[in-house]
């Protein structure tokens, strides 16, 4: 008897461990009662002239338009999928990203002023990813935490240890 009822536990119990992340947009990450923002998209470079990213990250921060930008406070815990680019932070021997913040759209704290903090999610990650390509958006998948970070950058609203990194694919 007991090892029936070890056998029909683990049956119900199966689907909670193997359970996918919530798949999370950017906009899911505000208040529906807060104030929505248009983010600047001034460049504050141009762009045309860029050969390498290195040069715009040398360039002087931009002022971000709201640092302490209210959070959803129901995300705190959850383990979420969120897709969006990478603006690395810190970058080990081996050349891979292993802290950096993850942006909704291309440019956010290098060409552009950065959005608001409840549109930054600061993530750290053991492996890391090796970024070939500023251009490239990636998913990153984790429990997220709301809790704020500063850095030289920006400061973010949410907080995330990756379980996993991989390029973003559109579906076919």
């Amino acid at each position: 008897m007991p090892r029936a009822l070890l056998a029909l536990l683990m049956l119900v119990a199966l689907p909670l461990w193997a359970a996918e992340p919530k798949e999370l947009t950017w906009s899911e990450m505000i208040p529906p009662d807060a104030m929505p923002v248009v983010p600047d998209m001034t460049p504050l470079h141009d762009l045309s002239k860029m050969s390498d990213a290195l040069s715009a990250e040398s360039a002087p921060a931009a002022k971000q338009s709201m640092p302490n930008a209210p959070v959803v406070q129901a995300l705190d815990g959850q383990d979420i999928r969120l897709p969006g680019y990478i603006v690395p932070l810190e970058v080990n021997e081996e050349g891979r990203t292993t802290e950096f913040l993850l942006v909704p759209y291309f440019g956010a704290c290098i060409h552009v002023p950065p959005p608001p903090s409840n549109q930054i999610v600061h993530v750290k990650s053991e492996v890391g990813v090796k970024v070939d390509e500023l251009y490239q958006p990636y998913w990153v998948e984790g429990p997220m935490q709301v809790k704020a970070s500063t850095s030289e950058l920006a400061d973010a609203g949410y907080q995330m240890q990756a379980d996993k990194i991989y390029m973003y694919e559109l579906p076919e």
